[in-house]
């Protein structure tokens, strides 16, 4: 792949040539093709949730590298199915999302009960599922922003799921109810062997100041992820880093001056190696999030987010819209040219 080509000489010289970030990577945990037995299994992870990860770290294009490639397709209740699936109407039926994602190659599939409950017996055995346990959703009006359950971690078990994925908003009022109703529901999935994948989102209009939004501030994010392995998720969900300084601006919270002297600069790689670090040190794995599709520009997107997720020690991305909104053969391509950068041994991590 010619990352110059794609990004422009600048960008891909930034990125791919940077050499001395603010936090060592010696410091890090990263991945491996080993990464299972080397640190998942000193937790207090139960066997069957260590044979749950090595599923999912165990299947697709990037099977026993210790990244992952996983297709997202949670999108149809909150955004509505309309602005998901109108784009590419074989959508509308579950099956082709599944057929996506295991004719990629991925990892796994995370979708809602019904996706995956609705194909489960021809498809379980095929390809991890991840089943997406909450969401919020735009029916109700007015609009609220919160995160509810749909459906039983049982329920997730019985159709054969390797996995349950939830979403909390840090940061809104309704986060201390999501943090303990999400805690609780990881902690019955761990009891019957499934991993757990934690979307860590903030929410709260006051964390946009004088017209900077920083909902994505490196910041901010990275304490989310740190509350997100504290209810034992093994794997985070990010998105990746815009800004940073969030609690600067909001004056909301505690930080220190060493997070923006010594731990980060504004190079793309260390704001998300800021992120890993609030993982543990990468003892719990890093995906940053793909966005949404924006059409000409999506592949050159996912390639940069994934070259910045690898660079930093994070695992992997989780990338849906990019994909699933375009023709299957087109979206093949852009998910199996997200997976080359993991594959890419010229990629190497900053």
């Amino acid at each position: 792949m010619n990352y110059s080509e794609l990004l422009g000489e600048d960008k891909a010289k930034l990125l791919l040539d940077y050499q001395t970030p603010k936090i060592d990577k010696n410091m890090l945990h990263l991945p491996s093709g080993n990464f299972v037995s080397d640190i998942y299994a000193h937790t207090n992870r139960n066997i069957p949730t260590l044979r749950s990860l090595e599923q999912l770290y165990g299947t697709g294009r990037l099977k026993n590298t210790g990244y992952m490639s996983i297709l997202p397709v949670d999108q149809g209740i909150e955004h509505s199915a309309g602005a998901s699936f109108a784009p590419n109407p074989i959508y509308f039926d579950s099956e082709n999302i599944v057929k996506l994602a295991i004719e990629s190659g991925c990892n796994a599939v995370a979708s809602t009960y019904g996706v995956l409950g609705s194909v489960a017996r021809k498809y379980a055995h095929k390809i991890p599922f991840i089943v997406k346990i909450n969401h919020n959703e735009f029916l109700s009006y007015p609009n609220a922003y919160d995160q509810i359950m749909f459906g039983t971690i049982k329920n997730a078990w019985e159709m054969g799921a390797v996995a349950v994925g939830a979403t909390i908003y840090f940061g809104s009022q309704e986060s201390r109810r999501q943090i303990v109703e999400v805690a609780k529901a990881f902690d019955y999935a761990h009891e019957l062997g499934m991993a757990t994948i934690l979307w860590c989102y903030l929410r709260n209009s006051d964390f946009k100041k004088d017209g900077v939004d920083y909902h994505a501030a490196a910041d901010l994010t990275a304490q989310a992820n740190h509350l997100g392995v504290t209810i034992q998720a093994d794997i985070i969900k990010q998105k990746l880093p815009t800004n940073n300084g969030g609690y600067l601006a909001t004056k909301h919270g505690k930080t220190h001056d060493k997070v923006y002297s010594e731990l980060t600069s504004d190079n793309p790689i260390d704001l998300c190696r800021y992120q890993v670090a609030n993982c543990y040190m990468g003892r719990m794995g890093l995906i940053n999030s793909g966005g949404e599709s924006k059409g000409a520009t999506d592949m050159a997107e996912a390639i940069e987010t994934a070259i910045i997720n690898k660079r930093a020690g994070g695992q992997g991305l989780i990338l849906g819209r990019k994909a699933f909104q375009k023709d299957m053969k087109t979206g093949i391509a852009l998910l199996q040219s997200v997976q080359d950068v993991y594959l890419d041994p010229k990629v190497t991590i900053a």
